[in-house]
Parts: structure tokens; C-alpha cells; sequence
């Protein structure tokens, strides 16, 4: 079982930035992919950028390179860069890692950017 704690949520204003955290229970270096996904007030959950252990990395088309998600093995831990946020960007973001066939997922942790 591994267990996925976000943090770094909160409130912030348009054109600002927010740093996310992802910590796992245990070593992520055998986790095949890790990411970030979204859910906004009456949307579905959709992919926001992922990680694999090898370093390659994918976002979503409509970031427009605003995000940047990166892995620290030694500290088991994902990072999600936001920068010139939009009000758009308001969801609760999950952390999300794959190992071998199974799937984990964090709580959830709220953003919410005011215009």
C-alpha cells in the first residue's frame, strides 16, 4: 500500500504562484509514472502533467508551459511548479502515482485562484 500526502494548496491571485507537494509513504524510485490531476467546480478530473521514473515528462495542451512538474527521488516527493495562475486554474488537485499496474491517489488539495 503506499499512501500520497499533497500540500501547498491555497488562495492566491491571478498572475501569482503556488508550489505543490506530493510526499509518498515509500521510495518512489520503482514508481513507474507520478503526476498531478484536477478537478474543477463541475468538471471532470483531468490530467495536469506526469513524471515517469526515467524523468520524461507530459502536460496538458492548455497550460501553455505555465506548469512544471519535477521528482525528488531522495525525498520521495513530486513538486507541481504553477505560475501565472488564472482563475481557470481553481480545482482540487490530486497526486497520482503508478506502480506496475495499480494506480494511488492523494486526497486532494484545493487551489483556488481569484481574479
Amino acid at each position: 500500500q503506499v499512501q500520497l500526502v499533497e500540500s501547498g494548496g491555497g488562495l492566491v491571485q491571478a498572475g501569482g504562484s503556488l508550489r505543490l507537494s506530493c510526499a509518498a509513504s515509500r521510495n518512489i524510485f520503482s514508481f513507474n509514472v507520478m503526476g498531478w490531476y484536477r478537478q474543477g467546480p463541475g468538471k471532470q478530473r483531468e490530467l495536469v502533467a506526469t513524471i515517469t521514473n526515467g524523468g520524461r515528462t507530459n502536460y496538458a495542451d492548455s497550460l501553455e508551459g505555465r506548469f512544471t512538474i519535477s521528482r525528488d527521488n531522495a525525498k520521495n516527493t513530486v513538486y507541481l511548479q504553477m505560475n501565472i495562475m488564472k482563475p481557470e486554474d481553481t480545482a482540487l488537485y490530486y497526486c497520482y502515482a503508478r506502480i506496475i499496474l495499480k494506480d494511488y491517489w492523494g486526497q486532494g488539495t484545493q487551489v483556488t485562484v481569484s481574479s
